[in-house]
């Protein structure tokens, strides 16, 4: 079922499409010149040298809630601590600075550490050791995965140990029966999704970033990408984590059991904890079977109306075989064409829709899928589109949307927001965020899981410009919290959006999370100046 769809066409090969609705007003006005939170006041600790990463100021200028803070009194790596890593971990404790740079800089190359040693463990028992001494001495210590992480979280923000997941990589077990996978939390994602395709079974989760991000660091993050609306987030698809505490206890909480009401469910303060309170060193996690029929529409529509128009169609038909249901805005497309070179698969539109189903029948799978493409004709809902079967063709309308934080890396700099937001208002954040940036942006473009409300808002300009970040920040924060929306969706907060958790959480669970850090964590060895705000300290 490879058709391209077009107005005016015979209702087998193509569908017109076009609808209005009322036009949503949610915006909200924040206070833009207002500095919130207040700029740091300083930390605790010895001096240290002025390294800011993402400073995010000049200066002269007031600091950026998003700059990294002063380095807190953490000892510095001596000799003798080398040589305990030395010997505990034979050939994986990494002084060579070549080595060092891909693990001290970020995948959006906006923030730059200065870890002076790496270590790359092989079990959980050396990871304990490491913690234990790294402890005792009040090292601090930078738990690392992929380094696919866009707020600042994965990489040191000083001089912090960096502690590599990349050879904790082994598949533990796998259950063909439950389709529980259990495995070290160093396994990159794609490779852990080629497995478990040779075993008729897919991962939960899909993400851009499946080549290089580690399951370990899924979960810390809680990511959620392409495959939530269908199969959930993380939280509901962990089973069980084994995870190795600041003073280097191991906790074996590596259940496979779907059912387990025996308690607090401990595995839960890890999922999403940024390895602030614990490194994952293995995972357990409910697999889903490999659907035997996937099919990929991408679609046009004229207005954001009218695309949410097609997603309540959608799921009202498509039902329990709909999978996945993204968007891209024209300007998206835009840089898709000019900096990857790729052509848009159907006629120039202002927003785009992917649209996905899997089911084990194809037959009745490509029923239904007709039957909405009918109605959306009908409707006018949709301008133009096309539908794929082939695992090629699948492929290449997928990486329209996969593709464009690639893309945007080709633009320039780029000020990444990911939020969630009621999805009815889903694009009007951008749309106020391009009324409020005026010609001070190079481009303003938005795309995301409109299944789940998460709205990706990417400012791009030619280089880093603090005065353009002062001007997106707080106005975007201030406005997805006008709408009781989240300042983090799926991302994280890492070193940049620390300080505006205040937006979306009220100060007394705010300072809950400060108390559990504390317990858990008491000397703030584990990923420092990281997910919770300067003024917990």
């Amino acid at each position: 079922m490879d058709v391209a769809l077009r107005r005016g066409w015979s209702l087998k090969t193509a569908f017109p499409f076009m609808i209005s609705r009322r036009t949503l007003s949610l915006f909200w006005r924040c206070g833009a010149g207002k500095p919130w939170p207040p700029a740091p006041t300083g930390r605790r600790g010895a001096a240290a040298p002025h390294r800011h990463a993402h400073s995010g100021a000049s200066e002269g200028t007031e600091r950026s809630p998003s700059a990294a803070p002063e380095r807190r009194p953490f000892s510095r790596l001596s000799e003798v601590d080398l040589a305990f890593f030395r010997e505990t971990l034979p050939g994986g404790a990494i002084i060579d600075p070549d080595l060092l740079e891909a693990h001290n800089v970020d995948w959006l190359k906006s923030v730059r550490g200065h870890g002076e040693l790496l270590l790359r463990p092989q079990t959980t028992a050396q990871v304990s050791e490491i913690l234990r001494y790294c402890n005792d001495r009040n090292l601090a210590v930078n738990p690392q995965g992929g380094n696919t992480g866009l707020v600042g979280g994965s990489v040191p923000v000083y001089d912090e140990i960096i502690l590599s997941t990349a050879l904790l990589n082994n598949i533990l077990t796998f259950d063909p029966v439950s389709g529980i996978l259990t495995c070290q939390a160093g396994c990159v994602l794609e490779g852990l999704s080629g497995y478990l395709e040779e075993q008729d079974f897919i991962m939960p989760l899909d993400l851009g970033a499946k080549g290089s991000c580690h399951i370990g660091g899924n979960v810390a993050t809680n990511a959620g990408g392409l495959r939530l609306l269908r199969y959930g987030s993380l939280r509901g698809t962990v089973l069980g984590l084994e995870v190795v505490l600041a003073d280097g206890r191991v906790l074996d909480c590596l259940s496979t059991l779907r059912k387990d009401n025996t308690g607090y469910d401990l595995k839960q303060l890890f999922i999403g904890s940024e390895g602030t309170l614990g490194v994952i060193t293995a995972v357990s996690v409910l697999c889903p079977r490999k659907p035997s029929a996937v099919h990929v529409a991408f679609l046009g529509c004229q207005t954001f109306e009218q695309l949410l128009g097609t997603f309540k169609l959608c799921k009202g038909m498509l039902g329990e075989i709909l999978s996945a249901f993204e968007f891209l805005d024209a300007a998206c497309m835009g840089l898709l064409n000019t900096h990857l070179k790729l052509p848009n698969p159907i006629t120039d539109c202002p927003f785009y829709i992917v649209i996905e189903t899997s089911g084990s029948n194809s037959a009745h799978d490509e029923e239904k899928l007709h039957s909405f493409l009918e109605e959306a004709m009908t409707s006018s809902l949709v301008t133009d589109g096309t539908v794929a079967s082939d695992d090629t063709k699948v492929k290449a309308l997928w990486s329209m949307r996969e593709r464009v934080t690639e893309a945007l890396t080709h633009d320039g700099y780029t000020y990444k927001y990911d939020v969630s937001l009621p999805v009815e208002g889903l694009y009007q954040l951008v749309t106020a965020t391009r009324d409020h940036l005026g010609s001070r942006a190079k481009n303003v473009v938005g795309y995301g899981h409109v299944g789940d409300g998460n709205l990706h808002l990417n400012v791009t300009s030619s280089g880093p410009d603090p005065s353009l970040q002062g001007a997106i920040e707080p106005f975007v924060y201030g406005w997805t919290a006008g709408v009781r929306g989240s300042v983090s969706a799926e991302h994280g907060l890492g070193l940049k959006k620390r300080n505006y958790i205040y937006y979306s959480k009220p100060r007394p669970a705010v300072a809950l999370m400060g108390h559990i850090k504390t317990l858990m964590d008491p000397r703030g060895i584990l990923n420092p100046y990281k997910t919770l705000p300067d003024d917990l300290d």
